[in-house]
């Protein structure tokens, strides 16, 4: 068998030897435009060690090691990076002999740009990209790849290479660190000559607005390591490139067919969140349609666009469409920020419309997340520091604020939350960020969030006869930071209450099927 074996392996080197002779092609394009050979040129320059390449610029020259790449990553990746290292040896020996260089992708992934909810079987081993949001970051630990031996009794050294299934080989080598020799004689390691990696896993979600109503979010562990360590913190949203591989477990010599499956990075990229709206010119058109067909009441035909189906509520439609377009942030010269978000609450009667209103910015902001307050706690706002179960570390993971970053939080029941668990929102309202100090972990994450709370008062109903502050019943320092606080009373009048019920029915007696509450509030001029 092991003669068998052994021109399988040749045939492997030489196909991998091939491979690497067209990435060095593909890098060596100095007839060419000269992109990468640039590219490789400042990566010395800069003393860095990671080139990024644009799958686009593959499929156009090397068509056929684009569809390689894609199908059987970890072989396609190693070829590369040794043609990158060997590029870097005849640009600058003495770089390129002592560092290892790495190989990251950014482009057109196709099919396989998916979520970690379309994540299956048959992407396993496969290049894709992965985009979501960060829940989850571990420490950072140096991992060792290579250790050096000192025998005093023989005068000899010796060095082992180590691997594991988070490498591309995905060849682990033995665990079992050396301390005797073939002979029995003691070693000593050589730290100042060891070599080192650092390593980080991140934990991906998917992101709120896109995960489907009544599922739990999926997500994905993502393996970083060498220079990937540190490019993100819990609440960003990022897309993540990297192999898609499954590790097998063993339990008491048994194995399950059940396998643990991570993404080992290559590249990451942040998606930023505060890209202005991309408008074509018919959306330009359309606006300046708009405009003048309104005569400059803009603001009021939009405040009655929102919650169409809900009567009355004039200026909380107002204000709540004040809060969906946000104010203007402000940093000043000496780094001061004032907020641009909008805080506003709800207080009043049950049956008015409260968590209508709430569900309806839900549905019409970009990215809104929803909490209840007897489901919320102070940590689950803001952050909370978890064990992680395999490893043992400390992790930081991201609350439903830090998650909603440059979006609503929207609260409903907030009289049903215990003080203690308020107050930590109190950093977020007013500073825009988080502040975590526990377990040994220093953190800010950042929290931009405008709050949309929904209330009852303390009676169930809102009493007249009592000053707002015994109705409200919560602390001063909270209320101040809430922008807007309105009271809605559900005023016993018959004509309003014949006002509300012959808008219901009028907004159904109207409605074709698979009609929108929108167009027939517009058509029959209910606004």
């Amino acid at each position: 068998m092991l003669a068998a074996a052994a021109p399988q392996v040749d045939d492997d080197e030489l196909q991998m030897k091939q491979y690497q002779r067209d990435y060095f092609d593909f890098l060596d394009d100095g007839k060419d435009q000269n992109i990468y050979f640039n590219k490789v040129t400042d990566m010395i320059q800069n003393n860095s060690k990671r080139l990024v390449v644009n799958l686009n610029d593959l499929r156009k020259t090397k068509p056929s090691r684009a569809i390689s790449l894609m199908k059987n990553s970890s072989k396609e990746i190693i070829s590369f990076q040794r043609a990158l290292k060997e590029m870097v040896e005849q640009l600058d020996n003495e770089y390129g002999r002592t560092r290892d260089f790495y190989v990251g992708f950014e482009g057109s992934f196709g099919s396989k740009h998916v979520t970690p909810r379309s994540l299956n079987s048959r992407q396993l081993n496969n290049l894709i990209c992965v985009e979501g949001i960060v829940t989850k970051c571990s420490l950072v630990r140096p991992k060792v790849t290579k250790s050096v031996h000192y025998c005093p009794a023989t005068k000899k050294s010796m060095e082992r290479q180590y691997t594991d299934l988070t490498s591309l080989e995905a060849y682990p080598s033995s665990a079992i660190y050396p301390t005797k020799d073939d002979e029995g004689n003691p070693l000593e390691t050589e730290y100042g000559k060891c070599t080192y990696k650092n390593h980080q896993t991140i934990t991906l979600q998917e992101m709120p607005e896109k995960a489907p109503a009544g599922q739990l979010p999926r997500s994905i562990d993502v393996v970083c390591d060498n220079d990937l360590v540190d490019k993100c913190k819990p609440g960003d949203r990022i897309q993540v490139i990297g192999t898609y591989r499954c590790l097998p477990s063993k339990q008491a010599g048994y194995s399950s067919c059940a396998f643990r499956t991570i993404i080992i990075c290559n590249n990451i990229k942040c998606v930023n969140v505060d890209d202005n709206p991309t408008l074509s010119a018919s959306d330009i058109s359309k606006i300046k349609r708009f405009n003048k067909r309104t005569k400059g009441n803009i603001f009021d035909i939009l405040a009655r666009s929102l919650a169409p189906s809900i009567h009355g509520h004039e200026y909380i439609k107002k204000a709540v469409l004040c809060l969906l377009l946000g104010g203007v942030e402000k940093i000043l010269e000496n780094g001061t920020r004032l907020r641009g978000d909008i805080n506003l609450m709800l207080i009043g009667d049950p049956s008015t419309a409260k968590s209508q209103m709430l569900r309806y910015v839900l549905h019409s902001a970009p990215r809104a997340i929803a909490t209840t307050g007897r489901g919320t706690s102070g940590v689950g706002l803001t952050a909370a520091i978890t064990t992680d179960q395999e490893s043992g570390e400390r992790r930081l993971e991201a609350g439903a604020m830090v998650l909603a970053d440059r979006g609503i939080v929207c609260i409903d029941e907030f009289d049903k939350m215990s003080d203690i668990d308020r107050t930590a929102i109190h950093e977020v309202m007013e500073q825009g960020r988080v502040t975590i100090s526990k377990a040994g972990i220093h953190a800010k994450l950042n929290a931009r969030c405008s709050v949309l709370a929904a209330a009852n008062p303390v009676y169930g109903r809102y009493d007249e006869y009592k000053n707002p502050m015994d109705n409200i019943g919560m602390q001063d320092s909270l209320l101040s930071r809430f922008d807007l606080l309105f009271v809605v009373l559900d005023v016993m009048d018959p004509d309003h209450d014949a006002r509300i019920a012959e808008h219901v029915l009028r907004m159904h007696r109207y409605r074709h099927v698979n009609e929108q509450v929108t167009r027939v509030c517009q058509r029959i001029g209910t606004w």
